[in-house]
């Protein structure tokens, strides 16, 4: 009797403990976001590991299909209890160091408008970091939600092979390798060199990328491949054109905070790949395509550039978009996400955009990307799609908690055309009722002044500015402002920059970012006609050119005045010609429309 309770016990042991073994880990999902488990927060039961994945390109030279240099971090039920799960995936030309800001990487923007630049210098990227970890990113906020984390150092940076082409298409296909591998469709290597094979037997095959930046720039160059698998993008302050990046409007403009950066500066930049390639691509790519192609001298629009603009390689996109970026980003400017997302819109792709008020960077809200990425890569109904279409930071708000409206630009924002009339040297006015008559007016170049000292100078030969009345009530602005100007140049070439801005001017520890600069353009007159073709300017001739303002939404409080402030050099983002050359403006044949939630009943309200 007592060896039949014996056996009977060990017998329910055995039931219990192979039920025990069949109960494996999954990933939880509450209100349609997953949420941490437990048994995937203990970082040191995380599996670590790198490998190459090799590509269908072959940009160092070496006759060799370069492979890419990739971590993994995955929850250890991935190898315990095959577990399955879905990736987010950042890549980046960062990960290994860069050149950092040594003396005379920048072009010299000292010289005349139409003159070919000195030489710059070009500094060594020194790498570092060692195996197997190429970054931490992503990791801890992700890995516990039933995420796994994979990196990739980009082309000819870190210990990835190939050459950086800033934007060429070894940029696109190099994540879609690493794509086709976590789907079984490309080969991966355990070295860099050998040919012992790894599998992503972990994986969904389902993808979502994200990054900021370059890091944002990569996933949109990703998608534009198509590539199965790849399910969703999160691109946070993306770089989505070169041209528009350090051109505008035909002219050589650097990003801000960068003065004198242009595409060669970031390939030295970032060039940490093997040092024995390094002469090879310099050649290749630096000294050859980029130097034939990238043209300080004309700023105008070509192949080169159309080849970096990923709005020409949309066509083949499926992943859902989810934009993010800053208003007040002179860096990398809000119209590269806005260009992206009303062109994924249009092609029908499940989008939403998300902006800010600040600068450069910023991720969405966690709570954002989470819905966003348990939809598409978890495959959970958690009605993502029918959220509002657009999520925007109000000025005084926390960027945690965006309003939501129906889309950007504001459905309810209507185009309204406002006219100058005369007021030079001190202040024109900004208003609806066109004024005939008002004749010419001239401002001097004359760089040594910044735009913020021209904003607030009462009395000033160096710009032109235009005021409406005091606002009674607050004025909405969402989407695009255009200017259009009929012009004359003392000289054949000339800078033209123009800025809104709220007046009187804020300064001090008081101030906000949005207080003063509500958005801004540049242009080159020489291409009046096209973006694509230039033409000396025959001083004392009258041209007629347009073009759009950086894309904003802001609220204009009671009590400001809207000023249109037209200038020729920007200091601190356009060549520094001498000082000296004239620019007429032609009142009546110059205007600008501003985007207006509510209209010109709005606006009118707001004036009188």
């Amino acid at each position: 009797m007592i060896k039949k309770q014996i056996a009977f016990f060990w017998i329910a042991c055995s039931i219990v403990v192979v039920s025990f073994a069949q109960e494996k880990v999954q990933p939880i999902f509450e209100n349609g976001e997953a949420q941490i488990v437990p048994e995937f927060e203990d970082s040191s039961k995380w599996i670590r590991h790198d490998l190459w994945v090799e590509t269908e390109f072959d940009t160092d030279g070496d006759g060799k299909l370069d492979r890419m240099h990739v971590d993994v971090t995955r929850p250890e039920a991935t190898e315990t209890q095959g577990l399955k799960l879905p990736v987010i995936y950042e890549s980046s030309p960062y990960y290994a160091g860069t050149a950092g800001f040594a003396e005379g990487i920048f072009w010299d923007v000292n010289h005349e408008l139409g003159e070919s630049p000195k030489e710059r210098v070009h500094p060594e990227v020194v790498r570092r970091g060692e195996r197997p970890i190429i970054s931490n990113s992503q990791i801890e906020t992700w890995v516990p939600r039933g995420y796994i984390v994979i990196h990739s150092s980009s082309p000819g940076t870190g210990l990835s092979d190939g050459s950086p082409t800033v934007g060429g298409d070894n940029e696109s296909l190099a994540p879609k390798a690493v794509i086709d591998w976590l789907n079984g469709r490309a080969k991966g290597y355990t070295e860099r060199t050998g040919n012992e094979e790894v599998k992503a037997y972990w994986s969904t095959g389902k993808v979502g990328m994200t990054g900021t930046s370059y890091n944002g720039t990569i996933p949109l160059a990703a998608a534009t491949t198509g590539v199965d698998g790849l399910e969703a993008i999160i691109p946070v302050a993306p770089n989505t054109s070169y041209y528009h990046y350090y051109r505008s409007n035909g002219l050589v403009k650097s990003p801000g905070g960068y003065l004198g950066e242009d595409i060669d500066v970031l390939y030295d930049f970032i060039h940490s790949g093997d040092e024995s390639k390094r002469t090879y691509s310099n050649r290749t790519v630096r000294d050859t395509e980029m130097r034939n192609n990238l043209d300080r001298v004309t700023g105008d629009y070509n192949d080169f550039w159309a080849g970096r603009d990923y709005l020409n390689d949309m066509k083949p996109m499926k992943a859902a978009l989810l934009m993010s970026h800053g208003f007040n980003d002179w860096n990398v400017m809000p119209e590269h996400s806005y260009r992206i997302y009303k062109k994924a819109e249009e092609m029908g792709l499940p989008t939403q955009i998300y902006y800010h008020q600040n600068g450069h960077g910023g991720p969405p809200p966690l709570s954002m990307m989470n819905r966003w990425f348990t939809h598409f890569l978890f495959g959970i109904d958690n009605g993502v799609e029918d959220d509002p279409k657009a999520w925007i930071v109000r000025e005084n708000d926390d960027r945690q908690k965006p309003t939501p409206y129906a889309n950007y630009p504001n459905p309810e924002a209507k185009d309204v055309k406002l006219h100058l009339s005369k007021g030079a040297p001190k202040t024109g006015k900004l208003q609806l009722e066109k004024q005939d008559n008002q004749g010419n007016e001239t401002l001097v170049d004359n760089y040594s002044f910044s735009g913020e000292t021209l904003a607030q100078a009462e009395n000033t030969d160096h710009r032109l500015l235009f005021v409406t009345p005091t606002l009674k009530e607050d004025v909405h602005l969402s989407g695009i402002s255009t200017i259009t100007l009929k012009l004359a140049s003392s000289k054949p070439a000339a800078n033209l920059s123009v800025w809104m801005v709220s007046l009187p001017w804020t300064e001090g520890r008081n101030s906000k970012i949005t207080d003063n600069i509500i958005t801004r353009g540049w242009a080159d007159p020489q291409n009046y006609k096209s973006v694509t073709e230039s033409e000396p300017l025959k001083p004392g001739k009258f041209y007629e050119m347009s073009f759009d303002l950086i894309p904003d939404d802001q609220i204009i409080k009671k009590g400001q005045q809207i000023g249109l402030m037209i200038f020729s050099s920007d200091k601190n983002f356009t060549l520094h010609p001498e000082p000296g050359t004239e620019l007429t403006i032609d009142l009546d044949a110059t205007s600008i429309t501003i985007p207006v939630v509510g209209g010109e009943a709005a606006l009118k309200t707001a004036l009188e």
